[in-house]
């Protein structure tokens, strides 16, 4: 039969990242182009407990129907976290749970912009954000990052050139791909200027307690004083992405309105997630875990950091940082990323090219994006030294 699909997704293509996952499951290779948390982080023998408790215990309770906004405990606790780890101001906001930091991002969308508006973010960013945004219809332009994050000049330019741009999109913490993290000055600007032409910015903040080097940064939301910014946060870094339980904070009249289009979407998130996840944080012992997860993503990262010192050739640059799951490869002028690509799988190590990533689809971008939670030590040592020799294999026929 043919299927005549919809206008909003006839053109919209799968993730790159979850194609490249498909095709190498179960094989032998290096899996650089994942976006996983680390497998030892998980304190599966606590959550295994905790379920069991709760389904002795409550069982009607986790099986049962929830209410959209939330299971009221885990609202209460997560808005104390908000207060205490991230600086919001929860008095002045309202929050909702929802399944997974992704829910959150496509439902901030759908209530805040119409078909045709455009959503200004990050480039490169986050394709499962971006896949989100063209879902619904919105176009895309892209903002340039430098060491510092987001370039306000850009995104001022960007806004001030359309007025159907309506959302500005960051991850101004360990961005995805590129690992950077804004300064609190750069963030303070890029919220002046978001002021300046009444846009929303939807602050994607799923990496903060990831941190293994350098001094936290307040969020964006912590410097909000009109309601003007959506914070987006998760527990799929800190405790189990399996779970999928994110939470939105945002404006009372924003969270309400959130909420009615998660009803049209999954009614509420899983009730039993949301009662293990509310166990784990009031356990005491969340910071010993929390500290657990930066050692082992401070060791991952160091190790990939020296095979590439040890390993890449001149001309391949790579971001250093301070948390989050990725770095970010720069290819020489004129590389073909997605040769590279090619390249690196057919000896056995998976990486995801820059344009992937990419606001404006299909062109060159020379980068790849390396993941260094999800390999083993022994994976990421391995990979660094086939990698690197892909690499020089590659830039010495540039230079030919």
């Amino acid at each position: 039969m043919q299927y005549n699909f919809s206008q909003k997704f006839a053109s919209l293509k799968p993730s790159a990242v979850r194609e490249i996952l498909k095709s190498d499951a179960g094989k032998n290779n290096v899996p650089f182009s994942a976006g996983n948390p680390a497998a030892e982080s998980f304190p599966s023998d606590f959550v295994r407990r905790a379920a069991e408790q709760i389904l002795e215990s409550r069982p009607v309770e986790a099986l049962q129907y929830g209410i959209s906004e939330g299971w009221a405990p885990l609202r209460e606790t997560l808005k104390k976290w908000c207060e205490e780890r991230c600086g919001i101001d929860m008095s002045k906001n309202e929050l909702i749970v929802v399944s997974g930091a992704q829910q959150g991002i496509e439902l901030t969308a759908k209530v805040l912009c119409n078909e045709g508006d455009t959503v200004v973010a990050e480039d490169p960013s986050f394709i499962g954000a971006l896949n989100a945004f063209r879902s619904c219809g919105l176009k895309l332009a892209g903002v340039p990052l430098d060491a510092d994050g987001a370039d306000p000049a850009a995104l001022e330019r960007a806004l001030a050139s359309d007025p159907k741009a309506r959302l500005v999109y960051l991850i101004p913490t360990f961005q995805n791909p590129t690992g950077i993290t804004a300064s609190a000055a750069r963030r303070a600007e890029l919220y002046e200027v978001a002021r300046k032409y009444n846009a929303i910015i939807l602050e994607d903040d799923p990496y903060r307690e990831t941190r293994f080097a350098g001094a936290d940064v307040p969020t964006i939301k912590s410097m909000d004083s009109d309601g003007r910014v959506v914070d987006c946060g998760s527990f799929s870094k800190v405790l189990s992405a399996g779970l999928r339980v994110g939470f939105v904070v945002a404006a009372p009249e924003l969270i309400a309105k959130i909420t009615v289009a998660k009803q049209c979407s999954d009614v509420h998130t899983n009730m039993l997630a949301q009662m293990i996840v509310d166990s784990f944080v009031n356990a005491g012992h969340i910071e010993a875990h929390i500290a657990k997860i930066r050692r082992i993503y401070g060791r991952k990262y160091a190790l990939m950091a020296d095979g590439a010192a040890k390993y890449f050739p001149e001309g391949v640059t790579m971001t250093a940082p301070e948390g989050g799951l990725f770095t970010w490869c720069g290819l020489p002028k004129g590389s073909d990323a997605l040769a590279v690509t090619a390249l690196a799988k057919e000896r056995g190590v998976s990486v995801v090219p820059g344009l992937a990533f990419s606001v404006r689809e299909g062109e060159n971008v020379p980068f790849i994006r390396l993941n260094y939670s999800t390999p083993s030590d022994e994976q990421i040592e391995r990979g660094m030294a086939i990698l690197g020799g892909v690499l020089s294999e590659y830039v010495a026929g540039l230079n030919e």
